[in-house]
């Protein structure tokens, strides 16, 4: 057993002598044994098997909060014994995190966003860094000691890497692992000191007492080799068609020929994101893990990412947490379900794990009725002739009963093999055991979110449309005479009951147009006001809105009240007309339960607490019109669905902005979020009812782009299929 700790995180896991011997090896499998993880007081795993193998794309899957990112975390920082430290890990965020190396360092606050995502991958720079240095020297025919002098210099670049290595390794490993990691520093420093003493020898002995020496001929020739196996390596990772891939890949996620070329510092927080994305997928590795890599990226960046993972070089093993159902759904190979902190594995997609989950649900459970009700029947046909028996004094049919007594609780249990195959004790059950058969295990499953916010609006007295739009036109004004068209005329009604769906391209006007809809009659400034056409709305209708930047307002509210907690911030924002227990009974309406509503600071809450908040401050007094930006974005897919459950008995208009296709065609066209579900037999099917007192079964899709509005026929389904071969 060995272990790994930094700060809070600590993993420990078994290592046999075969897996202590497979850390020298080439090889990428990873095969670790009793795995726990813990951070604090909280433990992720415990006594898990992880097991991945090369070339396979995995999706993480579990519900918020049960370790899936510390897991990814504790992989990348190389804590996970058994994993070699030959084999390289490359997370989605780290990308960003320069290291004292000058040549990733950025050159400056100019550099491009295409620069910036070349310089990221650091080991094809060293290598560039390197063969130009090696180059030059070769060249310079008036300094016979160049190449002897460039040759132990980058000697010791490579040597403090190694040490600075090996000293972050040796800081975080324990056990006989740490023992044989702080050897490896030691000699390592010794080396790098006998080199560096190399070095200022070099620099302070003249050329006429080292050019008679045999040392300059060996040390020339090893820097002839040194550049040979650099080339070799730049030639192996395709360097020189890096600039033409990290275009491709920047151009695929959504960046513009001109925005490629702009400098980074400009980015928004969204384009960022994306920027890493970038870095991560240009970089050569051996484990990639991708934490979320569709936030911030609309339908056809998250369509070309699907398709690029699908055709990643074959030596390249996969790992992505997403919550995004359909992604998943493309992606994954194999499955690994973080549940009851163990690790449980999948040959198939998201879907297919649930539809799987549920059919051998209903099969065990029937079999186990079954075998309960044969059960049942036998024990009392043995009571009755035991009875019998006893009463006469038979003793041969006491044996009779006793025997089979015996067979009744001996062979009960799994009829098939784990394969399939009828069930053969010689083959399927070797060993001892208490019974000749294995137990039916009916598979269990994870208690099911529930959202019951309140989804009745107050009376309108009397009918009419919510709001419509008539021949709306708007232009963003960028200087004085400087304006750039984003709506033309847009035309839309929407009516109490209404599902509409609006998609779109990043930047097509989304926000635009729902800023125009939700603006205040007081409010005249030119960027609520539209230039030609009118928007009207009904005069008793309340609109709510869950904007795309309600997590961030949540995490900026509480720079001047770090103590805020969600309750208080609730009851505050509601001008105190609700009281504190209605105030707890809808934040547990919207999954915000106990201790973490009243105790816990809103700035600690993890990303789903926090869209679970700002729902409840728009779902207190339900709006008559309920305009959802982006809401699925950090929740996890179990409450992505049973938010999908609520919506769709939703009393009022319903205006959705998403990219999550999933959510679409559940909320907006009526399908079933239970469809592929993993649901079990006693769930009730009241709340998979798509509408109540007369509420459309399926609601209208609109696309936004370049500056019109249209009504898409086929749906969510017409916009996927746009948008891939858009994408291809």
């Amino acid at each position: 057993m060995v272990a790994s700790k930094k700060g809070a995180l600590s993993v420990t896991a078994q290592q046999s002598r075969f897996y202590a011997q497979k850390q020298e090896s080439v090889s990428t499998e990873i095969a670790v044994k009793d795995l726990s993880v813990t951070i604090g007081n909280h433990e992720i795993l415990s006594h898990a098997q992880l097991q991945l193998h090369p070339g396979r794309h995995y999706v993480l899957v579990g519900r918020n909060g049960v370790g899936k990112s510390t897991l990814l975390r504790a992989m990348a920082e190389g804590l996970i014994p058994g994993i070699s430290g030959t084999i390289r890990v490359l997370l989605l965020g780290q990308v960003q995190e320069d290291g004292d190396d000058e040549s990733t360092t950025p050159s400056s606050s100019s550099e491009t966003v295409l620069e910036h995502v070349l310089r990221s991958d650091r080991l094809r720079e060293r290598r560039l860094h390197e063969a130009s240095r090696l180059s030059t020297a070769m060249d310079n025919v008036d300094d016979p000691m160049a190449m002897l002098r460039v040759y132990r210099e980058l000697t010791c670049e490579r040597l403090q890497r190694d040490v600075a290595e090996a000293r972050h390794k040796a800081s975080k490993t324990s056990g006989v692992r740490g023992l044989g990691a702080r050897k490896t520093l030691t000699a390592l420093e010794e080396k790098l000191a006998d080199a560096l003493l190399r070095l200022d020898q070099l620099k302070h002995s003249s050329q006429s007492e080292l050019e008679d020496s045999t040392t300059v001929k060996e040390e020339t020739q090893k820097a002839m080799d040194m550049l040979t196996d650099v080339q070799a390596s730049l030639s192996s990772m395709d360097a020189a068609s890096a600039e033409a891939k990290a275009r491709s890949i920047l151009l695929g996620i959504g960046f513009s020929t001109q925005r490629i070329e702009n400098p980074v510092s400009q980015l928004s927080g969204g384009w960022k994101t994306r920027c890493s994305l970038a870095c991560a997928l240009c970089q050569s590795t051996d484990i990639l893990l991708l934490d979320e890599p569709t936030n911030f990226l609309d339908l056809p960046s998250i369509i070309w990412l699907e398709k690029y993972i699908q055709t990643l070089d074959t030596s390249v093993t996969l790992i992505t947490v997403t919550h995004d159902r359909a992604f998943a759904d493309g992606v994954a190979d194999e499955l690994l379900v973080l549940r009851n902190q163990s690790i449980e594995t999948f040959k198939g997609n998201v879907s297919g794990y649930e539809t799987a989950r549920l059919k051998s649900y209903k099969y065990l459970s029937k079999m186990q009725a079954a075998q309960d009700k044969q059960k049942k029947h036998i024990q009392a046909t043995i009571d009755q002739n035991l009875k019998t028996a006893k009463r006469s004094g038979d003793d041969k049919k006491l044996k009779q009963m006793s025997s089979r007594q015996k067979k009744l609780n001996e062979r009960m249990g799994m009829e098939v093999s784990a394969k399939g195959t009828r069930f053969k004790l010689n083959r399927d059950r070797a060993g001892w055991h208490d019974s000749l058969r294995d137990a039916i295990e009916v598979p269990d499953f994870d208690p099911p979110p529930r959202m019951s916010f309140p989804i009745h609006p107050s009376d309108l007295r009397f009918p009419g449309a919510l709001i419509s739009l008539e021949n709306v036109c708007f232009d963003y004004k960028s200087g004085a005479k400087t304006q750039t068209p984003i709506l033309r005329d847009v035309n839309l009604t929407i009516h109490l009951g209404d599902r509409v769906g609006l998609v779109g391209l990043n930047g097509s006007g989304k926000s635009t147009l729902v800023s125009l809809m939700t603006a205040k009659s007081t409010d005249n400034t030119s960027s609520h006001v539209p230039n030609k056409g009118s928007v009207a709305k009904h005069t008793r209708a309340r609109i709510g809105l869950y904007s795309q930047q309600a997590v961030e307002e949540l995490q900026d509210l509480t720079s001047d009240r770090p103590g805020l907690t969600a309750l208080t911030h609730l009851m505050e924002f509601a001008n105190q007309i609700v009281s504190e227990q209605e105030a707890r009974g809808l934040l547990s309406s919207v999954g915000l339960v106990g201790k973490v509503t009243s105790e816990v600071p809103i700035s600690l809450l993890s990303g789903g607490q926090k869209v679970r908040l700002a729902l409840a401050k728009v779902l207190w007094n339900p709006p008559h019109l309920l305009i959802l930006d982006e809401v699925t974005t950090h929740l996890d897919p179990d409450t992505i669905q049973a938010l999908a459950l609520r919506l769709r008995n939703y009393q009022g208009a319903i205006l959705l902005i998403t990219h999550d296709r999933f959510f679409m065609r559940c909320v907006i066209e009526g399908e079933s979020p239970r469809k592929s579900s993993g649901g079990t037999e006693g769930e009730s099917d009241e709340d998979t009812d798509s509408s109540e007192d007369g509420l459309p079964n399926c609601g209208v899709v609109y696309r936004l782009s370049k500056t019109r509005l249209r009504k898409l026929e086929g749906g969510m389904q017409q916009y996927e299929d746009m948008m891939a071969k858009l994408s291809s």
